[in-house]
């Protein structure tokens, strides 16, 4: 017999201790990541029932008229739309989050991120001293989770930034453009393949971005449908994009640093290093206050629950769907922000915002599409 687990052979004695040849590795339900269990060429134990593998690995052991995948024999069904569900839900709660944050009256953004990292440390402490990961992380890469820390932290300052000061759909589509700018800045440092699609795209999200920020330069003096000044508007927009290209380069170093960090400890530092920051930038700016109105900590403790929930399901959607369709699902978070925008918050997007939507969804899509279809490619080759 042979038993193979990700791709690799491994012998199995036959009855009377004989070992068999091996023969080449082989996948059944590619991408399964199961145990397989078939029969080595040749070899059967006498008296013993043929034994067949169903690729599953749920029937080792078994015979073949016994096997899950044998005529007449119920199997129990899969769920195959549970992980896109898990998307759109995560990005449900990412929006939710984002219309509470809208709604608080009396907090500075830079305070909303210290309860959220306030809550970040409560969830992830109990699983580093069950994994027992350590709190400072491997030596050599104590400067890479520094900056996956501050650079995480500073991407999350910032957006809650740009939610409070523009137009909820604005600053959502602004962040939608975080892939792009990923596979720009994996090329520059990881020297990762950038083609003219990914140029192509880059270019898509700018022009989506052009639309949304509407520089007086190119759309006039008069510009509409914004919130407030139009000199808060560009600074909502600087925040967003600064948070938008933070979060990318937080990509790119959790690439860099790979499996070789837990990823409970990444979150600790993220959560430590942006609670410290904020801290020290609430006394700075002498703005640390407990909310006033019972409905804003109400507020607070919700946007907490709300983060780590779309965290959650966006962790697990990931676990059980590739990545590709998770990453076109996300944008869902433009459309939910859309529609409460319209429904909760009483404003109505414009022309333009709906242009630089559609510019920045097509160009991250893009993006996701063919990096999925590229590694959909490495393991075809792979197999071969």
């Amino acid at each position: 017999m042979v038993l193979c687990q990700d791709g690799e052979a491994a012998a199995v004695p036959a009855a009377g201790g004989k070992e068999p040849e091996v023969p080449p590795s082989r996948e059944d339900d590619a991408g399964t990541g199961q145990p397989c269990l078939y029969p080595a060429p040749g070899v059967e134990a006498a008296g013993a029932e043929e034994r067949r593998g169903c690729g599953c690995g749920c029937c080792s052991g078994l015979s073949w008229s016994r096997c899950c995948k044998a005529p007449g024999t119920k199997k129990k069904a899969a769920c195959p739309g549970l992980g896109l569900f898990y998307t759109v839900l995560s990005a449900f709660l990412f929006s939710v989050a984002s219309l509470f944050l809208k709604k608080i009256e009396d907090v500075h953004s830079v305070e909303v991120s210290a309860f959220r990292c306030i809550f970040q440390m409560a969830f992830v402490l109990p699983g580093l001293i069950y994994y027992k990961t350590g709190f400072l992380g491997p030596k050599g890469k104590r400067i890479f989770l520094f900056f996956r820390g501050f650079l995480g932290s500073t991407a999350m300052i910032l957006l809650y930034y740009a939610y409070q000061v523009m137009p909820l759909a604005d600053a959502t589509v602004i962040t939608f453009s975080s892939p792009v700018f990923t596979s720009l800045l994996a090329w520059i440092f990881l020297k990762e393949k950038y083609s003219i699609w990914d140029l192509l795209f880059t270019l898509f999200a700018i022009t989506g971005v052009i639309l949304i920020a509407r520089p007086p330069f190119l759309f006039g003096s008069n510009v509409t449908g914004i919130e407030g000044s139009y000199t808060e508007h560009l600074k909502g927009t600087i925040a967003a994009i600064t948070s938008t290209v933070s979060a990318a380069s937080t990509i790119v170093i959790l690439r860099k640093v790979g499996k070789s960090v837990h990823y409970f400890l990444s979150i600790w530092y993220y959560a430590v290093i942006g609670l410290i920051g904020c801290v020290i930038a609430l006394f700075v700016m002498n703005e640390w206050h407990l909310p006033h109105c019972g409905k804003d900590r109400v507020l607070l403790i919700l946007i907490g629950l709300l983060g780590l929930g779309g965290q959650i399901f966006l962790t697990k959607a990931l676990q059980i769907e590739k990545a590709g369709p998770v990453a076109i699902m996300r944008t869902m978070d433009v459309v939910f922000a859309f529609i409460l925008q319209i429904l909760f918050l009483n404003h109505l997007p414009t022309w333009w915002t709906v242009g630089g939507a559609l510019c920045v969804v097509a160009s991250s899509s893009g993006t996701a599409i063919r990096k999925w279809r590229q590694t959909l490619k490495k393991g075809k080759e792979n197999e071969i």
